[in-house]
């Protein structure tokens, strides 16, 4: 099958992304119709938590979302791609399977997320209690990768749900898409956000700065939601976002206070306290407690997908802690420095 090579003319199609290694570039030149996909040897070469992987599987699911600017759209379903595609995908869910501690059961895993260490000391941890304005700009210019299509690969999992977990998937879904109010949209309020921090809120921007710890917690996700054999553990990544959210986002909230970040960007984090207190006894309840009575098969896959959220959570965080207390930036790239001062009054604790 041939594919029609045209100028683009939706300018909200972000630019491809600059390559990491010969993996991306490859992808990429195949992409614009400038060179071959890469070979096998290259894609087994490549680390599979590394930069050119990650950002290679990272380009083949934006192909999935909203595209970049100068490739056919068709080539979404390209044969060969995809065929790429599949062989990165088996390193990186082989690697996930083999680096992830899975609790023996549903139950323990949820309890897990349950209980908040009493000496906590993550990333939301410390921009509550430490963190400096340029900690949070480069967080959430990391964090604007998945954000700017907050609960787009999430929503691939409702064809796949039936009764209770659909209807109750469906609910949370609403509510992230802003219950039929663009304003409300959560990928808007983010933008709103970025705007307080003085960050470009344009889609995919902030890609080629952010490292590959974070391209692989959005991957993952990407992974869980195209694959109906992965349904299990894309509904246990969900519930180990919206179980986890509600404390983290309180600390986050509290640090956009503390530093003086804006209404908008406490706001974001202010409604995720309150949206997701509610959507963890649904996500837990119905969503789980609904798939499991329908598909007990697939509990395994529920505690796996909850467990590698952690794994691969886990690993962004180090790498943002390790960066930041050694006094350096955990970006790629360097953030334009603010041409203003941030929209809110600093506070002290």
């Amino acid at each position: 099958m041939e594919y029609h090579r045209e100028e683009p003319h939706d300018r909200e199609e972000p630019p491809l992304p600059t390559a990491r290694g010969p993996l991306s570039a490859a992808v990429g030149a195949y992409l614009l119709g400038a060179g071959p996909l890469p070979g096998p040897r290259t894609a087994a070469a490549a680390p599979v938590y590394g930069d050119d992987l990650q950002l290679a599987l990272y380009t083949c699911y934006e192909l999935h979302y909203r595209g970049f600017a100068g490739v056919p759209p068709g080539l979404e379903w390209d044969p060969e791609l995809l065929r790429v595609r599949a062989a990165l995908e088996r390193r990186f869910l082989a690697a996930l399977r083999a680096d992830t501690p899975v609790h023996d059961s549903v139950e323990d895993a949820v309890a897990a997320l349950l209980v908040e260490p009493v000496d906590g000391g993550g990333v939301s941890h410390f921009l509550r209690d430490e963190g400096e304005l340029w900690h949070l700009r480069e967080y959430a210019a990391q964090r604007s990768l998945y954000h700017l299509k907050e609960a787009d690969p999430h929503a691939w999992v409702l064809p796949r749900l039936r009764g209770r977990a659909k209807a109750a998937m469906a609910a949370v879904e609403f509510d992230e898409y802003g219950g039929g109010r663009a304003d409300r949209v959560h990928a808007r309020l983010f933008a709103d956000l970025m705007s307080d921090l003085d960050l470009d809120t344009t889609y995919g921007r902030h890609l080629d700065a952010a490292g590959a710890e974070c391209l692989a917690t959005v991957n993952m996700m990407s992974l869980f939601g195209l694959h109906r054999a992965l349904r299990g553990a894309l509904v246990g990544h969900f519930a180990a976002v919206e179980i986890t959210s509600s404390p983290g986002s309180r600390r986050l909230a509290e640090a956009m206070r503390r530093t003086g970040a804006g209404p908008a960007a406490e706001h974001f984090y202010d409604e995720h306290v309150e949206a997701d207190a509610v959507h963890e006894q649904i996500v837990r309840h119905e969503v789980i407690g609904g798939l499991l009575e329908q598909e007990p098969q697939l509990a395994a896959d529920v505690a796996f997908g909850i467990d590698a959220t952690g794994h691969l959570e886990d690993r962004f965080g180090a790498r943002l802690l390790a960066d930041w207390r050694a006094g350096r930036s955990s970006l790629r790239t360097p953030l334009p420095e603010p041409a203003r001062e941030p929209s809110g009054t600093s506070h002290t604790s």
